[in-house]
Protein backbone atom coordinates (compact mmCIF):
# COMPACT_ATOMS: atom_id res chain seq x y z
CA UNK A 1 0.00 0.00 0.00
CA UNK A 2 1.60 3.40 -0.81
CA UNK A 3 1.30 6.65 1.37
CA UNK A 4 -0.99 8.36 -0.40
CA UNK A 5 -3.63 5.01 0.17
CA UNK A 6 -3.17 5.35 3.98
CA UNK A 7 -3.07 8.85 4.03
CA UNK A 8 -6.53 8.32 2.51
CA UNK A 9 -7.68 5.86 4.76
CA UNK A 10 -6.23 7.41 7.76
CA UNK A 11 -8.27 10.67 6.13
CA UNK A 12 -11.42 8.77 5.45
CA UNK A 13 -10.94 9.97 1.52
CA UNK A 14 -12.20 6.92 -1.11
CA UNK A 15 -8.98 5.53 -3.03
CA UNK A 16 -10.59 6.32 -6.22
CA UNK A 17 -11.27 9.76 -4.96
CA UNK A 18 -8.42 11.55 -6.72
CA UNK A 19 -10.12 15.09 -5.92
CA UNK A 20 -7.13 15.82 -3.18
CA UNK A 21 -4.40 13.84 -4.69
CA UNK A 22 -2.04 16.50 -5.46
CA UNK A 23 -2.49 18.11 -2.33
CA UNK A 24 -2.22 14.72 -0.13
CA UNK A 25 1.01 14.35 -1.75
CA UNK A 26 2.43 17.86 -1.43
CA UNK A 27 1.48 17.38 2.41
CA UNK A 28 3.63 13.73 2.10
CA UNK A 29 6.69 15.47 0.64
CA UNK A 30 6.69 18.07 3.01
CA UNK A 31 6.21 15.81 5.78
CA UNK A 32 8.94 13.54 4.02
CA UNK A 33 11.60 16.43 4.02
CA UNK A 34 10.90 17.74 7.68
CA UNK A 35 11.64 14.11 8.14
CA UNK A 36 14.91 13.94 6.42
CA UNK A 37 15.94 16.90 7.75
CA UNK A 38 15.56 16.34 11.30
CA UNK A 39 16.90 12.55 10.96
CA UNK A 40 19.92 13.25 8.57
CA UNK A 41 18.97 10.52 6.00
CA UNK A 42 19.10 10.14 2.76
CA UNK A 43 15.54 9.15 2.74
CA UNK A 44 12.63 8.49 5.50
CA UNK A 45 13.30 5.18 7.07
CA UNK A 46 10.54 2.81 7.00
CA UNK A 47 10.42 2.67 10.23
CA UNK A 48 9.07 6.13 10.21
CA UNK A 49 6.57 5.83 7.14
CA UNK A 50 3.77 5.67 9.62
CA UNK A 51 5.21 9.29 10.98
CA UNK A 52 5.32 10.39 7.49
CA UNK A 53 1.51 9.79 7.21
CA UNK A 54 1.15 11.06 10.59
CA UNK A 55 2.70 14.52 9.90
CA UNK A 56 0.77 14.94 6.51
CA UNK A 57 -2.29 14.06 8.30
CA UNK A 58 -1.59 17.17 10.96
CA UNK A 59 -0.80 19.49 8.09
CA UNK A 60 -4.15 18.57 6.47
CA UNK A 61 -6.22 18.83 9.28
CA UNK A 62 -4.66 22.06 9.82
CA UNK A 63 -6.06 23.26 6.56
CA UNK A 64 -7.09 27.63 7.62
CA UNK A 65 -6.27 27.31 10.51
CA UNK A 66 -2.00 27.08 10.65
CA UNK A 67 -0.28 28.74 13.09
CA UNK A 68 -3.03 28.61 15.71
CA UNK A 69 -1.57 28.58 19.15
CA UNK A 70 -4.93 28.51 21.12
CA UNK A 71 -8.61 28.33 20.28
CA UNK A 72 -11.53 28.77 22.99
CA UNK A 73 -15.08 28.46 21.71
CA UNK A 74 -18.59 27.37 22.88
CA UNK A 75 -16.18 25.51 25.57
CA UNK A 76 -13.74 23.73 23.42
CA UNK A 77 -10.81 24.63 23.22
CA UNK A 78 -7.57 24.17 20.86
CA UNK A 79 -3.75 24.79 21.37
CA UNK A 80 -1.56 23.16 18.38
CA UNK A 81 1.74 22.35 18.81
CA UNK A 82 4.37 22.28 15.55
CA UNK A 83 5.54 18.73 15.56
CA UNK A 84 4.22 16.96 18.08
CA UNK A 85 7.15 15.76 20.84
CA UNK A 86 6.20 12.04 20.19
CA UNK A 87 6.46 12.24 16.46
CA UNK A 88 10.06 14.13 17.38
CA UNK A 89 10.66 11.37 19.12
CA UNK A 90 10.49 8.82 16.67
CA UNK A 91 12.22 11.12 14.01
CA UNK A 92 15.65 11.52 16.94
CA UNK A 93 15.58 7.72 17.29
CA UNK A 94 16.20 7.06 13.89
CA UNK A 95 18.88 10.35 13.63
CA UNK A 96 22.12 9.69 12.34
CA UNK A 97 24.69 12.47 13.01
CA UNK A 98 25.50 15.20 10.33
CA UNK A 99 28.16 14.31 7.74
Amino acid sequence: MTQLEKLKIKLGIALADSAKDDLLNLYLTDAEELIIELSHMDAVPTSLSAVQVDLAIIAFNKQGIEGQTAHSEGGISRTFEDIPESMLKKIRSCRRLPR
